[in-house]
């Protein structure tokens, strides 16, 4: 999930002048033991903004850090992330850590993705997945009862710590958190896309709380083993879907693991899409890459179409995520994949594109082989099908 946050000039409150000294502070410690006195006024801080939902002092002092103090900025942004996404509750005398996590799948179809309701059963099944095979073995674990898209996800810092709030007392009790799916954001229908399992962990303190922690264990025997014990619980819910389970991990760990493989997945699922829909074998496809700024590099946008016309039928946006700049070696990681996909004519274009945008349906533009941004548009034959990627 990108930090990237460009500053306003509002008048500075003391919240959030507090929390810009002691970020700053963390970020000129010089030892442990200044960095656990610091670290506890910085948490101690936090945690009363994001239980009063005081979002707005919280992401001012990140504004006017990011601009000028960037180790700073990443201090204050690193406590808030892990504040609203964790706890600590009691329950019989004892006293548990509560993680908030997500479990993302990767998907893609030429149909509505779904993001709906789970089944009780369905809940009940990949609890028991979870808590076998990615979890530690002392334990609980509940879920919200939602397969998640992106737009409904936590909007905020404030709304992460309630939800996180809200799973740590299901997990104790022995429940699963119910979900208003009418209250639930509009889902954006895109060709590739996340859908996220979210849910809590309540652990003794002191205890495990993934399976890589424990000696025996490592994450990629734990993800191989949530595909395999996982999977046919989810199948039901992505009919007529290709799709991809990730490793569970913490909540903004896992959003940002998403969001960074859903890159190459995108771009993999285009080639699929114009194969399956068109016939357009890779090899006889051209991808055309341009850089797209707007204070500073962005994006890269990839328009495919057939290598002897100048059409675009499809189009993807390669998002710069988080420290990522025009230094990052992305378009290397682009190249890599379509020639992984069997697409042999790539052309990168040394340009300085605009973040443009149709001004009708409000799609992304995407760069041809002349150097233009263009609308990507399907054949005729198949515009039934078009639809708009990531």
């Amino acid at each position: 999930m990108k930090r990237t946050r460009f500053g306003s000039r509002d008048r500075l409150s003391r919240d959030a002048a507090e929390l810009q000294r002691m970020a700053i502070g963390l970020s000129e410690s010089g030892g442990k033991l200044e960095d656990s006195y610091w670290e506890e006024l910085l948490a101690e801080t936090v945690d009363s903004l994001l239980k009063n939902g005081a979002e707005d002092d919280i992401n001012t002092a990140l504004d006017r850090l990011f601009e000028a103090n960037p180790r700073a900025h990443d201090e204050l942004a690193d406590m808030v992330e892990s504040r609203a996404e964790t706890s600590r509750l009691e329950a019989h005398g004892q006293e548990f850590d509560i993680q908030l996590f997500a479990a993302p799948v990767l998907a893609w179809s030429r149909f509505s993705i779904p993001a709906c309701a789970l089944p009780k059963s369905t809940v009940e099944a990949l609890t028991v997945q979870l808590g076998a095979h990615v979890f530690g073995a002392d334990t609980r674990v509940a879920l919200a009862d939602y397969l998640f898209s992106p737009d409904q996800l936590p909007r905020s810092f404030c709304d992460t710590w309630q939800m996180t709030q809200a799973l740590g007392l299901a997990t104790l009790a022995g429940q699963h958190l119910a979900v208003d799916a009418a209250g639930m954001a509009e889902t954006n229908r895109f060709l590739s896309d996340v859908r996220y399992l979210v849910g809590g962990i309540a652990v003794p303190r002191g205890k495990p709380l993934f399976r890589w922690n424990e000696k025996d264990g490592n994450k990629e025997a734990a993800l191989k083993e949530w595909i395999k014990q996982g999977s046919p619980n989810l199948e039901p819910l992505l009919t007529g879907c290709a799709w991809q389970p990730l490793l569970p991990d913490a909540y903004h760990a896992g959003c940002r693991n998403a969001d960074r493989l859903s890159r190459p997945y995108s771009l993999k699922a285009s080639v699929a899409f114009l194969q399956t829909t068109l016939g357009l074998m890779p090899a006889d496809m051209r991808a055309v890459v341009g850089p797209c700024y707007d204070r500073r590099m962005e994006e890269y946008r990839v328009g495919l179409g057939p290598k002897n016309k100048d059409d675009t039928y499809h189009g993807i946006v390669w998002p710069l995520l988080g420290a990522e700049d025009e230094a990052t070696d992305a378009a290397g990681e682009i190249e890599a994949v379509l020639r992984e996909c069997g697409v042999k004519d790539v052309v990168f274009l040394d340009h300085h594109f605009p973040m443009e945008f149709c001004e009708d349906c409000g799609a992304p533009l995407y760069p041809n082989a002349e150097a233009e941004l263009v609308h990507a548009e399907m054949p005729e034959q198949a515009a039934t099908d078009s639809q708009v990627l990531h």
